[in-house]
């Protein structure tokens, strides 16, 4: 289960690796076919071994007894002030172990279209660290033991969203598209931000499984707090999935690579 880390952590490589291909000078054509497959490779090798990686994560949690199928995993404290503290860390449960081998497993099939539907674009490098990065935030959000953590990579993958809309920035068209996405999304995420906010205000702290342990609690004074907070969390995932009424950026979204 320690190899939990690897599995965001390896397409963020990716992304950090085919960024610094793209900033790369012009090459002779031989030259740029080398290129193309060392960016192909790194880009679909690295969410390929991510999706192997949890894989085996969820084989181990499998193995577990049923009531200790929760492993919690802390890198470090990141904001530490008298009793407040935000650890960034990874839950790794059932629901967690089946997501991430979806995202990772669906990721890399994406990927590997892409070798072919992007073969002759010429930000080839640039298109598949977007999609990296993109994996790494999906990943960071499903992993997350915490809400600021999980609201952090629910933000990367709006930013994502909107590089890859407005890819082909030199079109008007995807530009606008691109900035019509991300400020339609921002709407959702000040309600999905407003939630977490509250979350803190209603427990005292950001961390599931304190949260989850205070409910009950909290759920038997009454009040309009935990509908509150459900519907702000509501307004966030309705901007993301493009719902009514913040479902108009989607539309636009085809100007990106589809």
């Amino acid at each position: 289960m320690n190899c939990v880390y690897l599995v965001p952590l390896l397409p963020l490589l990716g992304f950090l690796i085919n960024g610094l291909l793209a900033l790369g000078q012009k090459v002779d054509s031989q030259e740029k076919n080398i290129r193309k497959n060392l960016i192909s490779w790194i880009g679909c090798g690295s969410v390929g071994l991510s999706f192997l990686t949890s894989i085996v994560i969820l084989f181990e949690l499998l193995a577990l007894p049923e009531g200790e199928r929760v492993v919690q995993k802390i890198a470090f404290t990141w904001i530490l002030s008298g009793n407040f503290h935000i650890d960034i860390g990874f839950l790794v449960d059932p629901l967690s172990a089946v997501m991430i081998a979806v995202v990772s497993g669906v990721g890399f099939f994406i990927h590997v279209y892409s070798t072919g539907y992007m073969a002759h674009d010429r930000g080839y490098a640039r298109y598949f660290s977007y999609l990296n990065l993109f994996t790494f935030f999906m990943l960071t959000l499903v992993l997350s033991n915490n809400f600021l953590l999980l609201y952090l990579g629910w933000e990367g993958v709006g930013l994502c969203s909107y590089l890859l809309i407005g890819f082909w920035y030199e079109r008007k068209s995807a530009a606008d598209a691109g900035k019509k996405a991300f400020i339609v999304n921002r709407i959702g995420d000040f309600g999905f931000a407003l939630g977490v906010m509250l979350i803190f205000w209603t427990f005292g702290t950001l961390n599931y499984a304190e949260v989850f342990e205070s409910a009950p609690d909290v759920l038997a004074l009454g009040g309009g707090l935990v509908t509150a907070i459900t519907l702000l969390l509501f307004m966030g995932a309705t901007g993301k999935s493009a719902q009514i009424p913040l479902y108009v950026w989607l539309p636009d979204a085809m100007e990106g690579p589809t």
